[in-house]
């Protein structure tokens, strides 16, 4: 259940059933959100979704969100109704909260190694924001990208997670589907190899056609128009509504 619109400073908060049902605050074009909603969505854990206007955030946010960031999940049928927040610690709480539809491995070593994968995708998300903020060159962005075309090799699987998507790829994949965005801000600067990222690019391709993406997947156009609205000072974060 989605509470539509993004709720802005002055709003109410939501009325929602009393039924124990986690409850996932959100933007809908945040990439650390997104990975929330790609979990809940994967592993079938029934939700409520709060949207937050993150330029005018209600008041009563804090409540659930110290730090004033999303995503956040409220667990209201814990005892004493805690919030997680960050996003990793919010997915790898609902793997082993819910063991249905696994996203991590049980293998102690693979698992440990499909989070140290996950920490150096720090180097992509640093390099998104120098291009999108302040228009720099995108080779560093390319030289990060080298490492999980290059870790998809040494697996010799399809996806990073064997068969079928798991947790390393849903946890980068908001990132990839943003690449529209590098492009509208690059322009001709823009210069992703298919040959160089071979792998990543069949990725991407499989990806695309996964069932929790289409879930909840937004177009490149939509991605673009968003991004050009917030670097103007009036994010349009109802787009979609």
């Amino acid at each position: 259940m989605s509470a539509g619109k993004h709720l802005t400073k002055g709003s109410p908060r939501p009325a929602l059933p009393d039924d124990g049902v986690p409850r996932l605050y959100s933007m809908r074009f945040c990439p650390y959100a997104q990975r929330a909603h790609l979990a809940l969505n994967a592993k079938k854990v029934p939700h409520h979704i709060i949207y937050i206007n993150l330029t005018e955030k209600p008041e009563w946010l804090v409540d659930y969100s110290p730090l004033l960031k999303v995503p956040a999940l409220h667990l209201v049928g814990e005892r004493n109704q805690p919030s997680l927040i960050e996003s990793l610690i919010i997915v790898e709480y609902l793997d082993e909260k819910y063991p249905e539809n696994p996203l991590l491995p049980k293998d102690p070593l693979q698992r440990a190694q499909d989070k140290i994968l996950v920490e150096r995708f720090g180097a992509v998300t640093s390099n998104f924001m120098k291009i999108i903020v302040h228009n720099a060159e995108p080779d560093e962005l390319w030289t990060a990208f080298d490492i999980f075309d290059e870790e998809l090799g040494k697996r010799g699987s399809a996806y990073f997670s064997g068969s079928k998507p798991g947790f390393v790829d849903y946890m980068i994949w908001p990132w990839f589907e943003r690449l529209p965005v590098i492009k509208f801000v690059l322009e001709d600067r823009y210069n992703f190899d298919v040959k160089r990222f071979a792998k990543l690019n069949a990725w991407i391709e499989l990806m695309l056609k996964d069932e929790w993406v289409k879930s909840f997947y937004v177009t490149p156009e939509q991605h673009v128009e968003f991004w050009r609205t917030r670097k103007a000072g009036n994010a349009n974060y109802d787009m979609l509504a």
